[in-house]
Formats: structure tokens, sequence, C-alpha cells
């Protein structure tokens, strides 16, 4: 089955790359599309109930090329999104689900500030779920050269759980990405750690029960420690070498003990000098003429557990700020 998939794969990439001299439309990946869906196992029924109504959306490959994440400096993304009014928003909605809330954190062993907080930044406490179709937002990445192969898994793996009855088809609007409910969660996301929190036979994610405890249950099998350290910003020696330095949230590299790296410090840290960590400087890559090695941070186990859930140096960096200045009103 694996080999099949691979071959479809293969197949839409060579099409696709060589569309100078064969157009290949929309229509015509669906049919190939088609064809790979049914060598997953998903039924005829589900694909052509659902993929009829998949339609090529450009506003989706605009949104794909110009994401805050790839232009924003450090110091205004953060700024937006643990903001004040962010924080009283944050307080206010755990006033009025403080009962799930408590429960889910003690359950999973997740810090409620943090469940926030991620519920903060990405749908502003459930007020912005998105209102595009998934299947077509997913169809149009798919169909999309860039990330074919991410997108047309996620596709498939959306169907199988319409297939199987886990999710169901009518309530599938969000982001533009294919992201779903409170938390804005990938179908692979899904498949993996969403749970039926309050067991009615069907994952609601833009229910508080099913969302809070599936965003939980995300986190705790990743490994998040709780009230470990997330990051520290600090301020460099001039004598610190690049090649130390982190610029992108792919795979952080040169982690080592605290106690290596606190000679390029002018910081007193006051953490475990063998925990291990490492450099970011968010901005070199992304804002134009940026500061030397300004912003900097240490970053601990944690923060990079967060990169899992979104591949982004500064959605770290919010994500744990928010969950501090919830801490403290909680």
């Amino acid at each position: 089955m694996k080999l099949i998939k691979n071959f479809f794969f293969i197949l839409i990439y060579l099409i696709l790359s060589s569309s100078s001299s064969y157009s290949y439309t929309f229509d015509q990946w669906k049919k190939d599309f088609k064809k790979l869906a049914l060598s997953e196992g998903i039924s005829e029924d589900t694909v052509d109930s659902i993929m009829i109504n998949a339609n090529f959306l450009p506003k989706v490959i605009e949104y794909d090329r110009y994401q805050p994440e790839f232009y924003e400096d450090t110091k205004t993304y953060i700024s937006k999104r643990a903001s004040k009014k962010k924080v009283l928003s944050g307080l206010n909605y755990y006033k009025k689900n403080t009962q799930i809330i408590n429960n889910v954190d003690k359950n999973f062993k997740i810090e409620k500030e943090l469940l926030l907080a991620l519920m903060g930044i990405e749908t502003n406490f459930g007020k912005y779920l998105g209102k595009m179709d998934i299947i077509s937002s997913l169809s149009t990445l798919s169909f999309d050269k860039r990330r074919s192969e991410f997108f047309t898994n996620e596709l498939l793996i959306i169907l199988k759980l319409i297939d199987t009855e886990v999710v169901e088809p009518s309530l599938l609007f969000g982001s533009w990405a294919g992201a779903f409910g409170n938390f804005q969660f990938m179908p692979s996301t899904i498949e993996r750690y969403a749970i039926d929190y309050n067991e009615n036979n069907i994952v609601e994610l833009k229910n508080n029960s099913d969302s809070f405890a599936s965003a939980a249950n995300y986190l705790n099998k990743m490994g998040w420690k709780k009230n470990a350290p997330c990051f520290k910003k600090v301020s460099l020696k001039l004598n610190v070498p690049k090649k130390i330095l982190n610029t992108s949230a792919r795979k952080l590299k040169n982690k080592k003990k605290l106690k290596y790296y606190k000679k390029y410090i002018n910081d007193v840290l006051d953490f475990d000098e063998n925990l291990i960590v490492a450099i970011i400087t968010p901005d070199a890559d992304i804002v134009d003429n940026p500061k030397l090695n300004d912003p900097a941070y240490i970053v601990f186990q944690n923060y990079e557990l967060i990169l899992k859930w979104n591949r982004s140096l500064r959605f770290g960096l919010a994500v744990c700020t928010l969950k501090d200045k919830l801490k403290h009103v909680l």
C-alpha cells in the first residue's frame, strides 16, 4: 500500500513539474487524487461525496506565501499576540470555563495557562476559528507545488476520519491551511491525539471539553514538562560564534548544557547548568539589516516542543510569553 501511495505522489509531482509542456488542471488533479484515495482504502462513496465540492482557492495560495511568521520582527509578532488585551480575554475565558480547564490541567499535567495561551494565539479564545472549507483548502495546497506531499497526506487523513465517522464533514470549516477547531488541529494531529473527552462518540474540536483535552493530550504525548522553563531573553557577547546561533525553526542545532554557553552570555542565569539548551536569534533571517545577535534567547526543551505545534521561532516565543503573563493573573 505504501509503495502505491509513493507511486502516486511521484506521479503527481512529475506531472506538476512538467507543467511547462503540459497544462495540468485542478480537475485533472482531482481525478488522480481519487485514484490515490481509493488505493489508501477510502470508500468511493466518501471520496465522491466529499471531493465533488472541492474547489481551487487562489486566496489560499496567497495566504501560504505571505504568513506573518515570514515577515514580522520578533517584537512586533509577540506584542500583537501577548498583549494586555489578550491576557484580559484569557482571564475572562478562564472564569467562564474554570471547571473543565482545571480538570484537564490536573488529568493531563499540562498547565492551564499554556492551554489558554495556545488557544488565545490560535483562535483568540474561539472567536476566530476560520470560515474556509477545509477540503478545498487542503485540495488547493495539495495541487500546489510548494508542499504538495504534506497536504496530500493531510487530505487523505481527513477523508479517512470522515470515512470512519470520527469527524462530521459538515463541521469542517477552519483556516486556510486546513487547521480546525479551538486549537487549530491539522488532520494528522486529530488522527493521533484528538480525544472524545465528553464521550458522545464524535470528536468535536470546537467543543471546550474535547478541544482542551485533545490539546493537553497532544502536549503530554510530546513530552511537555509541567512548570519547566521555556525560554530566557539574553544579551550575547561579541565573541559568540555564528555557527551556534539558530535562525530557523526547522531543527535546532548545537544543543548543549547551559554551562557551556554561559561564556557567551552577559546575563546571570538562575537555571540548572546541566539543562540542555540552544540559542536562537529569530530576526536574523527575517528583518532587513537586523541588529547584531539581537534579540537573542536561550531556549529549553519545552520551547522546542512548541515548535512541533508550529514551526516558527516567533510562535514559540509568543506562546511562552502569553503563558507567563496569564500565570500571573490566574
